[in-house]
């Protein structure tokens, strides 16, 4: 059971547990966002702290080193929320079990416990998950459904919030739901102000317009088929049927689509439809196009093609998206 907190005058202490073969942006990302809050709200909003179980820095392939605030065995007293981060090194931290103690033990003086994309097998390990409605990333989402039968496994959302455990999909989604829990703490504007400084970052190729986080890790390594998902995106009015597309690529459609989920790890119609949305999402922020216009520039066809395809992949419908996060004009000061 989670600890409650009493208090809302202390800041918030955000507690990142990494490893051995952690996903740096697992840990990376949701310090981010929490630092972000802290320095739009003020310092005293949260404090973050990485730790880990041995005090040396954590090397990360590609040359560089996470260095953790403190140990675990010095992690001591309340923790606002606890985020458990994912990676490879999950499959050899679960099973060590004064590492899993401490998860068990950390969660019980915790407000609230995250996981971000593998991690959610560590809280599993941890017997935190019990009985709860979680995800993962969508490549382990049946391998944790198998090895953890107690509990409900969805692998369709950014992000779950089950009473006060929150799970998340892979890798960047630990963003998304840092940027909800900023949300819930502080208040939609503040967190709809930290996701605008740090979507920038993530464009999609070609150097067209921004491309979301969930489809920045799915492009292929194979130059002829990203210049087809540069060409995708600046044509999503177009035929972009499985049979449209591999006789662009000049393969048979069976081909066509195995080729396309082995180099991205998404179908070709998962991969056409989510940029789809992504262009939606950025019409309906930025300018006031009539829902049925919007469709028909995105390639859904009707407006209730983007309805459903909005309740599969952000959760709310396009009119209530519209609602929440359109950007709105500065006024002209006197």
């Amino acid at each position: 059971m989670m600890a409650r907190m009493s208090s809302t005058t202390e800041p918030r202490r955000i507690v990142i547990l990494a490893f051995p073969g952690v996903q740096p942006l697992d840990v990376i990302g949701p310090a981010e966002v929490f630092s972000g809050a802290a320095g739009l709200a003020g310092s005293g909003a949260y404090t973050v702290a990485v730790v880990a179980k041995d005090p040396d820095p954590i090397a990360i392939r590609g040359g560089y080193a996470l260095a953790p605030k403190m140990t675990t065995a010095h992690c001591r007293g309340p923790i606002d929320t606890l985020v458990v981060a994912g990676g490879t090194g999950v499959r050899r931290a679960e099973e060590d079990a004064a590492l899993i103690r401490w998860i068990r033990s950390a969660a019980r003086r915790s407000r609230r416990v995250a996981s971000v994309c593998t991690g959610a097998f560590l809280l599993a390990r941890a017997g935190l998950l019990e009985g709860r409605t979680v995800t993962t990333h969508w490549a382990y989402t049946a391998e944790l459904a198998r090895q953890h039968p107690e509990l409900s496994v969805d692998s369709n959302p950014i992000f779950i919030r089950d009473g006060d455990v929150w799970t998340s999909a892979g890798v960047t989604s630990g963003m998304d739901l840092s940027l909800a829990l900023v949300e819930a703490d502080m208040g939609r504007e503040v967190a709809v102000e930290i996701a605008r400084w740090l979507v920038p970052f993530l464009q999609r190729p070609g150097g067209q317009a921004q491309f979301s986080s969930h489809l920045s890790a799915q492009l292929a390594e194979r130059r002829p088929l990203r210049d087809l998902q540069a060409w995708i995106a600046d044509n999503l009015d177009a035929d972009l049927r499985v049979e449209a597309l591999a006789e662009r690529a000049a393969m048979s459609p069976r081909n066509f689509a195995r080729f396309f989920r082995r180099e991205t790890g998404m179908t070709p119609a998962a991969y056409v439809e989510v940029l789809r949305v992504e262009r939606a999402r950025q019409l309906l922020e930025e300018a006031g196009d009539p829902v049925e216009l919007v469709a028909a520039r995105c390639g859904f066809g009707t407006p209730e093609t983007m309805r459903r395809a909005f309740a599969r992949r952000v959760g709310i419908g396009p009119a209530e998206y519209r609602v929440r996060f359109k950007r709105t004009e500065p006024q002209p000061t006197a």
